[in-house]
């Protein structure tokens, strides 16, 4: 197995849950900082196989067996390694390569790669604290980083002259070239970062492989990161994560933010736990890469449309990944501000908390935008918005909790979306009130099963009944919830057909005989809806 290319077990592994790898085989139950079951290597009745997520593993201390997401395939499921890493790249959405083994060649020139960005990352440094620097300095310190900061994230500054490119004037361009650091041109090569404020990108082990640059004039664009490489892929890098891994695991989630300024501010006041995608938006392997660490997670935006924007494609993008414990929040920084501002202000550290502890709970916030961007008021509008909620909540893999999510929403649907406008269309018709304990029954059953309210709702709406307050509990199943609102429907026929009796006769003892046809026709309806109605009670 060690004879095959890395990056894409490697990626098998950053993508794949080992819980939700495991879970497919092993029924587990979180206690602590872990999961746990009974074992399937061997018999036990006492769970003694512990999952870790956070690092990847399975540990057994009944027999001894340990391994990843890959050994476990291939042990509980009796196959090879290339039969394992197929049926997990299936569970991932990949394509399975081509493998070919790994030579000494591409192993060397890969550590080759860290050793040049790790040198440029000690030279821009050396240069923000010379006089080539002063002014970048000077920006950042304003900025409010302290020189403490500024050493453990490495901050740096790229000047205008062709620093690493002279440095590694003797190095293989193509070897150079490959980390993104040097290009070439019609007089020779030159720096790819020139006069900008420098952001090293760490990968998960902590060692450079990339770059963010920030210009200092207010030239655009603001930043420009490292092409994409072989070490440096934008849409699968966290900036941050090496730093706030330990803190994920402590607060037991993380915080997204928009920007890399953002994120050590945050981390530095205390939201040790804060990342942010880089130089791309969010994607699925930004998602995929944090719930290996921890399945909570509060995206932090800015208020404006952009950050609305953004937020709904978190919320699009994280669905798949959701499971009964997870606790997805949005926040919002308004008023033109970032996480930047606001730590920065008198208060900062206190406010910032207020805006991440006041985070709105993912199903509250997808219900929010439904009502923002269709025109629920309109029957037009209610049927884009539920083909959209419909598309979003096929993407919860875990069948239980879609249900529970389609509940809810059917549930809020009923309540928000077509009862009080139906009631204002009701028909001008006195119906008798209702006792309260039929009010109170009937709260409970359509607040239970809200497809009743939907199928009833013309009815239901002519009661003048708040569907949203005092509701108390039933045990009633289905059949017989049904069976209470339709009783209910037909009483209310029933007293109607009486009432247009009562009138008709009265007609008829003027001399209208005109009205005795009809008087026979409710006379057959009477005797009608009283069968059904004691069919109903089982009389």
């Amino acid at each position: 197995m060690a004879n095959y290319n890395s990056n894409f077990t490697d990626e098998l592994r950053e993508r794949l849950s080992i819980v939700d790898v495991v879970g497919r085989r092993v029924p587990l139950t979180k206690k602590g900082q872990n999961f746990w079951g009974c074992c399937p290597f061997h018999n036990e009745k006492t769970p003694s196989f512990s999952v870790n997520e956070e690092k990847g593993f399975y540990h057994c201390f009944g027999c001894g067996e340990h391994g990843d997401i890959i050994s476990f395939t291939m042990k509980s499921g009796n196959m090879d390694f290339i039969a394992a890493i197929t049926e997990l790249a299936q569970q991932a959405g990949l394509k399975m390569p081509d493998y070919k083994p790994k030579s000494v060649e591409e192993k060397v020139r890969e550590d080759s790669y860290v050793y040049l960005t790790e040198a440029a990352a000690k030279i821009y440094q050396q240069k923000l604290f010379e006089p080539d620097g002063a002014f970048a300095l000077e920006y950042i310190k304003k900025r409010g980083f302290s020189i403490e900061s500024i050493k453990k994230y490495c901050l740096g500054y790229a000047p205008k002259s062709n620093i690493i490119s002279t440095k590694f004037s003797n190095t293989n361009f193509e070897k150079l070239s490959a980390t993104g650091l040097v290009r070439r041109g019609d007089y020779g090569n030159y720096d790819f970062f020139r006069d900008r404020l420098m952001f090293p990108i760490f990968n998960i082990a902590g060692q450079v492989i990339a770059f963010s640059g920030r210009s200092l004039d207010g030239s655009e664009p603001k930043y420009i990161n490292t092409i994409d490489t072989e070490l440096f892929h934008k849409r699968k890098t966290v900036f941050g994560l090496n730093f706030a891994r330990d803190s994920i695991h402590r607060a037991n989630r993380s915080i997204v933010v928009e920007g890399q300024i953002d994120v050590i501010q945050m981390q530095v006041h205390g939201f040790g736990e804060t990342v942010a995608p880089l130089g791309t938006a969010l994607t699925e392997d930004h998602i995929a890469i944090l719930c290996k660490s921890n399945r909570n997670i509060t995206f932090c935006f800015d208020g404006d449309t952009a950050g609305q924007k953004a937020a709904a494609r978190a919320c699009s993008l994280v669905l798949p990944f959701l499971r009964d414990n997870s606790d997805v929040k949005f926040a919002f920084v308004t008023g033109g501000k970032d996480p930047d501002d606001i730590l920065k202000s008198s208060d900062g550290i206190n406010s910032m908390k207020k805006i991440i502890d006041s985070a709105q709970p993912l199903v509250d916030f997808l219900w929010d935008s439904l009502n923002k961007n269709y025109l629920v008021s309109t029957p037009g509008g209610r049927s884009q918005a539920e083909k959209f909620l419909k598309k979003e909540l096929e993407k919860l893999t875990d069948t239980s909790l879609r249900s529970e999510y389609e509940k809810e929403y059917n549930s809020r649907k009923f309540n928000q979306w077509h009862k009080w406008d139906k009631k204002k269309n009701a028909p001008d018709i006195e119906i008798p009130d209702v006792d309260q304990i039929t009010i109170n029954s009937l709260k409970a059953v359509i607040n239970k099963y809200p497809e009743l309210g939907e199928t009833h709702i013309e009815f239901l709406a002519t009661l003048g009944i708040n569907f949203d307050k005092n509701i108390s509990h039933t045990e009633l199943s289905f059949e017989d919830a049904e069976k209470l609102v339709v009783s209910l429907k037909l009483k209310k026929y029933l007293e109607k057909l009486h009432i247009e009796k009562k009138e008709l006769f009265s007609k008829m003892l003027v001399g209208d005989e005109t009205v005795r046809g009809r008087i026979s026709d409710i006379d057959a309806e009477i005797i009608k809806s009283n069968e059904r109605l004691n069919l109903l009670s089982g009389v």
